[in-house]
């Protein structure tokens, strides 16, 4: 079975808007297209059937060599497969049967049915969390509102560090993307060593003397909950779209960074959809006007996502080099070093648009062209093994990690700020 080249199907919207929370037997495949006939054949498969891109983001950023993984409804598999046997592209099956994957990622030998660090918890629990973490350590942490979602959800901010005069800060999000659980997972074990080894361990309590964190630990809050309820797939927020029966922004395509230029959509049905505007979602707003309000603290931004192991600074929306290249591209290298110490876990570091892809909108290209000169996006495990399903099993030695690198940035500012 072959397509026209520029053969163009509509896809059924219903399976984008699909609240049907089984995936049995639906597949993840992995191709490396080696030129541009073959990246015509996924531009082809995608046109004819529903395919949700995991990486890159959309089918329009495929590019030839580039690693692409993708999900296909069950019924379709056999299609996809007969389709790239038949143009000679070379594929593997990263998931065979995305259900029991799902079922198999509640792995975590922890027991409770309250709030876990080594276990995914839904955002009633993380929310609960917030309460209590700073209600039990005051000296240290506090809880703030500062928006809410399209939903009415409030959008809480934990501040963390020993009160002082003057400080300056570093701020953290995670969790943009719905179904990147891993990312919420590491904020709360970011606040959660910090109380824990203030006092115990010398860099962090050093750090937390010096300088206050502000983490956001959910940004994209209805996505996330919609991810438990409905749709464990499910990437963008919740928004109604004006003139669409397609639900939800691409929370990472909607700043005004080079907005819906480069590897953004403006269709609305799209994973990758930008937006009405810059700033159009009322998470991203909230969070661009508390850095707004607080630019002349915030030395640094550090956005959690997965997958892929990977450290990037901008620019993702230009294949322009920001203007302390070689200070990012040492930290990136320094920080990665730290990261792969302690269970040899590969990280690759760069320039977004040079190192995986180019996009325009992304939140870490609109903070650095605030000003914070110091601006990372963490992509964490794995590199398509589990993809946005990693086993609970995996936080701790993932979160671990990754705070070996977020420490060494964050102790790379505290030397620079004067």
């Amino acid at each position: 079975m072959t397509f026209a080249p520029n053969q163009q199907l509509n896809c059924c919207i219903a399976w984008l808007e699909s609240s049907v929370t089984e995936h049995h037997r639906q597949k993840v495949f992995r191709v490396i297209p080696q030129n541009d006939e073959q990246v015509e054949i996924i531009n082809s498969l995608s046109n004819h059937m529903q395919v949700d891109f995991w990486q890159p983001d959309s089918v329009t950023l495929v590019r030839p060599k580039m690693q692409v993984d993708f999900r296909v409804e069950a019924d379709k598999s056999f299609e996809v497969e007969n389709l790239l046997k038949e143009n000679g592209v070379e594929y593997r099956v990263l998931i065979d049967n995305l259900q029991a994957a799902l079922d198999a990622q509640f792995d975590s030998k922890v027991r409770t049915t309250g709030h876990s660090y080594e276990k995914y918890n839904n955002w009633e629990t993380i929310a609960a969390w917030t309460a209590d973490i700073a209600a039990q350590n005051p000296d240290l942490v506090s809880r703030s509102v500062i928006g809410e979602t399209y939903e009415g959800q409030p959008i809480y901010l934990l501040q963390v560090g020993k009160s002082g005069e003057n400080k300056k800060a570093i701020f953290i999000d995670c969790g943009f993307h719905a179904r990147e659980w891993i990312s919420p997972a590491f904020c709360q074990w970011f606040v959660k060593e910090a109380v824990e080894t203030y006092g115990k361990d010398t860099v962090l309590t050093t750090l937390l003397n010096n300088l206050d964190f502000y983490v956001l630990p959910v940004v994209n809050i209805d996505g996330y909950v919609y991810t438990w309820t409905n749709d464990r797939m499910w990437r963008k927020t919740r928004s109604k779209n004006a003139g669409s029966v397609c639900t939800g922004t691409d929370l990472n395509r909607n700043f005004n960074a080079g907005w819906c230029t480069i590897g953004a959509s403006d269709n609305p049905c799209d994973s990758t959809y930008c937006g009405s505007a810059p700033e159009s979602e009322k998470e991203s707003k909230a969070l661009a006007d508390f850095i707004r309000e607080h630019l002349s603290t915030i030395q640094a931004y550090v956005t959690i996502h997965s997958y892929s192991q990977l450290l990037l600074f901008p620019y993702s929306y230009t294949y322009s080099l920001p203007s302390n290249y070689a200070e990012l591209e040492s930290i990136a290298r320094a920080a990665t070093k730290q990261l792969t110490s302690l269970y040899k876990t590969k990280y690759t570091y760069g320039p977004g648009a040079t190192t995986i892809y180019a996009a325009a909108g992304g939140s870490d290209d609109w903070a650095y062209d605030q000003g914070i000169k110091y601006s990372f996006t963490f992509e964490l495990r794995d590199t398509g093994r589990y993809g946005f399903i990693l086993p609970e099993s995996q936080i701790k030695p993932t979160c671990e990690e990754t705070l070996l690198a977020v420490k060494y940035i964050a102790n790379y500012v505290l030397e620079h700020l004067y």
